[in-house]
């Protein structure tokens, strides 16, 4: 078994008690002693912060970037503005998902790309081929860095998480970023810090990157405020399922398109991006169910219709700001006009209802700030 990658912070988790599991290849936190249920509300009510450092980060640099984005991603690079980030997807030939991430426009021809932790290496060679493609590899082109090993990534969420940041780091504009809004000008220890109103929880926060070397210390000063919990992995799957926000590798992989995961509507990019044209087949919807009561689907759960197989849960768990269970399902497209369905569980079969997202509708990551 390969030996698992450590974030900045893997030493302070297992000094504080955390249980560590592996994910996506690297030794995390999944919950700390107060479980996850505690965590999850804290979240809800106060702060809560995440280490998620695993993640990936590339810099693009130069002539040509934007439209070689606009070839590797669905992104609409057109219309993003610099100090504004954008939620979109790199596709295989046949519009499959082969992964979700996000760009950064820091400036006409200087980008961030975030991608998920498993899925760094194949995201970098296959955006660097495609941009290659439209610019060239030569000295004239842009310059393609992976900046992940040398960048972390600190998750504050939570209703007062703006409060925290004013009171710990205060005399920065943190109040004046608007939902997927980004700032390069606060600084931390000497370092400067991308700190974007963005998150994956429904919650206001912020997610800050910065130099690995400098992650402990700011971890453990945004820790001195008492409104301030470390949260796991745990409870951040089921925040972000409350929130309807999917996961790739199980609700989003190469085998579903965007459209068939619910965001035919991002798809407004007129760039030649790669599995364009197949990117809106829609063969099975990702439904949203609610299953009453605390017994929750699983992942790999087969949904039911008048007795009949057609779907699968893709994920599933008790919504502790719910009271009830939530889960979501690939339905086969000409099945997926039912209001209801049954799950067919481990141990029983579960009545589920369709509703709309999100889920939990208390959730503040739009409120107004100033």
């Amino acid at each position: 078994m390969a030996a698992l990658f450590e974030t900045p912070l893997s030493a302070w988790h297992v000094a504080h008690g955390a249980k560590m599991a592996p994910f996506a290849g690297w030794n995390m936190p999944i919950q700390y002693p107060d479980g996850i249920i505690a965590e999850h509300l804290h979240t809800r009510e106060k702060a809560g912060l995440f280490d998620i450092s695993h993640m990936g980060e590339f810099i693009l640099d130069g002539a040509g970037a934007a439209k070689g984005l606009g070839r590797a991603l669905t992104v609409n690079i057109a219309t993003l503005k610099p100090g504004h980030c954008r939620y979109g997807f790199l596709l295989n030939e046949r519009g499959g998902i082969m992964d979700d991430l996000i760009v950064y426009r820091m400036a006409d021809e200087r980008f961030m790309i975030v991608v998920n932790a498993g899925c760094r290496a194949s995201d970098y060679a296959a955006i660097k081929e495609r941009i290659n493609s439209v610019t060239g590899d030569g000295p004239d082109a842009p310059v393609f860095e992976d900046i992940s090993e040398v960048t972390a990534k600190l998750d504050l969420q939570g209703p007062q998480s703006f409060d925290v940041l004013d009171a710990v780091l205060p005399g920065n504009p943190w109040r004046r970023l608007p939902y997927f809004g980004f700032t390069r000008e606060a600084v931390f220890d000497g370092a400067s810090l991308i700190v974007s109103r963005t998150g994956y929880t429904g919650e206001l926060g912020v997610e800050i990157y910065c130099p690995s070397d400098k992650a402990e210390r700011l971890w453990e000063l945004l820790l001195t405020d008492a409104r301030v919990k470390p949260v796991g992995l745990g409870a951040r799957d089921t925040l972000r399922l409350e929130a309807g926000l999917p996961l790739y590798g199980q609700d989003l992989d190469e085998d579903h398109t965007p459209a068939e995961g619910g965001y035919a509507a991002m798809l407004t990019s007129q760039a030649p991006y790669v599995g364009k044209e197949a990117s809106h087949t829609v063969r099975r919807k990702l439904t949203t169910l609610v299953i009453p009561g605390r017994r929750s689907a699983r992942h790999g759960d087969v949904v039911m219709l008048e007795g009949k197989d057609v779907g699968v849960i893709t994920s599933g768990s008790f919504g502790p700001s719910l009271g009830d269970a939530v889960a979501l399902a690939y339905i086969a497209a000409e099945h997926a006009g039912s209001p209801a369905y049954t799950v067919r569980a481990a141990k029983a079969e579960l009545a589920a209802q369709v509703v709309e997202l999100p889920f939990y509708k208390g959730g503040t990551a739009r409120m107004t700030l100033v």
